[in-house]
């Protein structure tokens, strides 16, 4: 529906956005390494390697299975860092350079680090949760930079984004009404999604709400450490 292009939010705390830029660069740097110019089996055993997959990561809290070449317990994390195409990646560090440097200067290096891997597990918990029976890998960085983005709508509801609308249309728009309706058309995807078709939305849906609760959380802490510039 639409393509975040830029936002008109400045940093205020720190001078450039490391823990974001080395994310983008280590998501890139895997899949030009181990998925842009591999065979389709490479890559399939790439992503049901280290790739979560519900029931086995169930079956692997009672020790009833073996996970190759990592503990399935571990492929929560690793999850986060495989994706399926060039779209799929682009899209999602799409996403983390317009918004996540405002977050991270709301956070800190650090906490903004903790922030971003505590949502990308909370995103994967929840698609297990809802989805436990399912045998499709979840790979992506989806949960985590949803997670981002209801960072930035706490923060910075009515900073100015410029989106492209309809992939055609470069419009500037209120951050609450792109980030807000980006999750009611997360919410909406549940209900198009077709009988046993594995989606990854509650992943999304998952992070996202983690993001919120824990912003809203710190938000008071965040603004005494930023002297209320936010």
């Amino acid at each position: 529906m639409f393509v975040p292009l830029h936002d008109d939010t400045p940093l205020k705390v720190i001078r450039f956005q490391f823990v974001t830029f080395s994310i983008i660069a280590l998501n890139v740097v895997v899949f030009l390494l181990f998925g842009a110019f591999r065979g389709d089996a490479f890559r399939s055993a790439l992503t049901e390697g280290f790739g979560m997959v519900p029931q086995d990561f169930i079956m692997a809290w009672g020790g009833t299975v073996q996970h190759q070449p990592i503990p399935e317990l571990a492929t929560i994390i690793t999850s986060l860092f495989i994706h399926a195409g060039w779209l799929h990646l682009i899209g999602n560090m799409l996403f983390m350079w317009v918004f996540a440097d405002n977050v991270e200067d709301a956070l800190g290096y650090f906490g903004f680090a903790c922030f971003y891997l505590v949502c990308g597990v909370a995103g994967g918990l929840t698609h297990v949760l809802m989805m436990p029976h399912s045998e499709q890998p979840l790979i992506g960085a989806s949960s985590a930079v949803s997670g981002v983005l209801a960072a930035y709508l706490v923060l910075y509801p009515k900073a100015r984004v410029w989106v492209l609308l309809f992939m055609r249309i470069p419009v500037p728009l209120p951050a609450i009404w792109v980030l807000g309706g980006w999750f009611f058309i997360q919410v909406i995807s549940l209900w198009a999604a077709l009988p046993g078709e594995d989606v990854a939305v509650w992943a999304h849906i998952g992070g996202f709400l983690a993001g919120l609760a824990l912003t809203l959380a710190l938000r008071r802490q965040i603004f005494i450490s930023t002297r209320g510039r936010i």
